[in-house]
């Protein structure tokens, strides 16, 4: 015994509050031939009369009463659920995944740090990698991305500013190397295949030669410390050149970035207030 939809169980309701075919028709905004059809069905499911026809309207069998009580019961759950979700959506609190970019922590986590503070049920997981995270499958609520802006869609994309890419080495490597503007003058500490995308990575890619190579790291802090040590130059996060110098830049190597969001999440409290956080973090 299988019923179909929630709308017979209406229905019955329906009429059982007013009594007749009519009044139910005209509750719901229905014909009243579609009264009389969901009844038979709903009676034809159950297997049970549930209502006495007479001329004055219908009236509820002990069958019917049973429907009733239990579709009452049933239907106040449903408004309790759909209270609570409600009330659930609104809240900012529970879980929230960030994608970024491994370089951009030094200005990403300050703006979490002050969402968390001024919303403690909130709990972030913040995911740094150079592959794009799915949103359209849950992979991530919001994903900071680099390079054209994407064009999934279902994904909202917002202008979030630009980053300058600059390769730094140590005092004692410029020292050592001087600063020359010649890309076959310099060693370097570069990022794995991973990040072949970037901008000065395709600006130097043609350049030099595998000579010109110190080091090949999937790891930033890997690449830094070759940097630190004077071996190479290289990028380094946002925020951790202190102590070294610039030693090389491009007008070219510039990566937009941009916070992405699908639509179906984008509007919802929580995602809002992590757009808001961090919305002019790369002014």
């Amino acid at each position: 015994m299988r019923i179909e939809t929630w709308d017979d169980i209406r229905v019955a309701m329906a009429v059982a509050r007013t009594g007749t075919v009519s009044g139910a028709a005209a509750e719901l905004g229905v014909h009243h031939a579609t009264v009389i059809r969901r009844i038979d069905m709903l009676e034809t499911a159950l297997k049970a009369r549930l209502f006495q026809r007479h001329s004055r309207g219908y009236t509820l069998t002990e069958a019917g009463r049973v429907m009733l009580a239990a579709a009452v019961a049933a239907d106040e759950r449903f408004s309790q659920m759909a209270a609570q979700i409600a009330g659930s959506v609104q809240r900012i609190e529970g879980d929230l995944l960030i994608t970024s970019l491994p370089e951009l922590a030094g200005r990403i986590m300050p703006r979490l740090t002050d969402l968390m503070r001024a919303h403690p049920d909130l709990r972030i997981s913040y995911v740094t990698d150079v592959r794009l995270f799915r949103l359209d499958v849950g992979e991530a609520h919001v994903a900071i991305r680099a390079g054209a802006s994407p064009t999934e869609p279902d994904y909202i994309a917002r202008p979030l500013g630009q980053v300058q890419h600059v390769l730094y080495g140590s005092p004692d490597y410029v020292a050592r190397h001087g600063s020359g503007e010649d890309p076959r003058a310099h060693r370097y500490a570069l990022p794995g295949p991973e990040g072949a995308g970037a901008p000065f990575m395709r600006w130097l890619s043609p350049r030099i030669g595998p000579e010109n190579i110190a080091l090949t790291s999937n790891d930033s802090s890997a690449r830094e410390a070759v940097i630190r040590a004077g071996l190479a130059i290289g990028a380094v996060a946002l925020g951790q050149e202190q102590g070294l110098v610039p030693v090389m830049s491009h007008p070219e190597w510039v990566s937009d970035l941009w916070l992405v969001t699908h639509v179906d999440l984008h509007r919802t409290p929580k995602v809002q207030a992590a757009l808001a956080a961090l919305r002019g973090a790369f002014d």
